[in-house]
């Protein structure tokens, strides 16, 4: 049995995560974290009544193996250095770290020690292997943009998996061509340059969960690739098999995709 804790348990995110480790047979919520409804019990059907906690020091008192974390980029670099700290395995579903916030990120987990984390930019399966088709994609096309959506919560634009995605076409790939835009009659109509020089474009849109396409283009033909995460459920899988997976893992591991076998 592995003893979880949720940091951020209380938002849309942090309570699917509750509730999956909740029906998962192997994994067992000790710990759900969340200032905001500090001492009020947590819904869900469990062997004891548990009440949400104030402060992420309730994961040790409580005896949990491995935490999860769905909070806000502020908020994560003090998670995990309390996490590392205390001999917490790590899982982090939280976007918008930034290259310096990896970095810190390998430092307090190195792979030569016991301790494993897992940073994801999305965890649903359906995400993990458009962003692998597209790096499969990238060097049959010369232009490619990607369009990203997300519901009207989301604080940080472009969000992690369009990065992660730009990053790992411009990796595949070199050879893209020069955006013919030479004005614009509205100031960033044409999105974000990101790696290799792609175009991002991020929608917030109340109602959506989380979206994207991948647009790639060449002589005669386009390809569109395509992700809907139509409910928070589609994360829960991925989600679970990283905590079941973080402990065989020392170091820092970015994205889901080892853990495919991708």
């Amino acid at each position: 049995m592995i003893n979880v804790a949720v940091i951020g348990a209380g938002g849309r995110m942090g309570s699917a995560v509750c509730a999956a480790v909740d029906a998962d047979a192997a994994l067992h919520l000790v710990a759900a974290i969340d200032p905001a409804r500090d001492g009020t019990e947590v819904p869900g059907e469990r062997d004891t009544t548990l009440r949400y906690s104030a402060e992420v020091d309730a994961a040790v008192a409580a005896g949990a193996d491995v935490a999860v974390d769905f909070t806000t980029p502020d908020a994560v670099a003090a998670n995990a250095r309390f996490c590392a700290g205390h001999g917490l395995h790590l899982v982090i579903g939280t976007t918008g770290l930034g290259a310096a916030g990896e970095q810190e990120l390998a430092h307090l987990y190195p792979s030569t020690g016991p301790l494993g984390c897992i940073l994801a930019a999305n965890f649903a399966i359906g995400a993990v292997l458009s962003m692998r088709f597209a790096e499969l994609a990238a060097p049959w096309f010369e232009t490619a943009e990607i369009i990203e959506l997300h519901h009207d919560r989301k604080v940080d634009a472009p969000s992690g998996t369009a990065l992660r995605t730009a990053e790992r076409m411009a990796a595949a790939s070199g050879e893209w061509a020069a955006d013919p835009t030479r004005s614009e009659t509205v100031a960033g109509a044409r999105g974000g340059q990101g790696p290799g020089g792609i175009r991002i474009h991020s929608v917030r849109l109340r109602g959506l969960v989380a979206h994207q396409e991948v647009l790639l283009g060449t002589t005669g033909e386009t390809l569109t690739i395509r992700h809907d995460s139509l409910d928070r459920s589609s994360f829960m899988p991925g989600v679970v098999l990283a905590l079941k997976a973080v402990a065989a893992r020392p170091g820092l591991t970015v994205g889901i995709d080892p853990l495919l076998g991708l």
